[in-house]
């Protein structure tokens, strides 16, 4: 404990905390009825992760960053678990292996960036292992391939053409599936809530297009 609790170590055993905070948070409000992760899906679109920007190439950066985490194929809490966990541990391995070779830790801003780019991969990898786990979110009941045609909600973000948002949708055995979408049309726009049909699978995400009722009726 005496070594968690150590000025080097305070930032990575924060993670981890922090990680447990939100796993009782999650615990306490499936009890009463509401979901941590379906909250955390309404409050992302507030923090502009898709707003505009004239720093287009920054955006860009950002989504093939969260499309490469496999941020879209499942929930953002698990993504932000597997973070803080990877984040903490790898902190905590690199400041014992500091201390068995040097007898001393490091400052905690001087591990910060190799710890984060050694957590990144592993975050990308738990998030695909960490996917089967979430109770109603398994995504191997249909193919990837048989997504075309069928008719999803955008549940974080703005959608706009290289800038995808994450849309969900169920397939007919109940399962919900997570994707991220743009729009296939120049200059279209989808915002949260709104539903649209994916047309054709284009690298990590999917094109879209408005529900043809919706279309004809503007």
């Amino acid at each position: 404990m005496e070594f968690l609790l150590q000025d080097g170590n305070q930032l990575f055993t924060g993670a981890l905390v922090l990680m447990l905070m939100i796993a009782l948070l999650e615990g306490v409000m499936l009890l009463i009825g509401a979901g941590l992760s379906d909250l955390l899906d309404n409050l992302l679109p507030d923090m502009d992760i898709n707003a505009d920007t004239s720093a287009a190439s920054t955006t860009g950066g950002l989504t093939k960053l969260l499309g490469w985490l496999r941020f879209g194929e499942v929930p953002a809490l698990i993504l932000l678990v597997a973070f803080l966990v990877t984040f903490g541990v790898t902190g905590l391995l690199l400041q014992m292996l500091s201390e068995a070779l040097l007898g001393s830790l490091l400052p905690s801003w001087m591990l910060a960036l190799p710890v984060l780019l050694l957590a990144l991969p592993q975050v990308r990898v738990f998030g695909r292992v960490l996917r089967f786990l979430a109770p109603g979110d398994e995504t191997q009941s249909v193919s990837r391939d048989s997504f075309a045609g069928r008719t999803a909600v955008i549940t974080i973000g703005r959608a706009e053409v290289g800038s995808p948002a994450e849309a969900r949708f169920s397939d007919e055995f109940g399962t919900n599936h997570y994707v991220m979408v743009e729009p296939y049309e120049e200059g279209e726009t989808f915002s949260q809530g709104q539903q649209v049909v994916l047309v054709e699978e284009q690298g990590a995400s999917f094109r879209a297009i408005r529900p043809a009722g919706k279309i004809a009726a503007e």
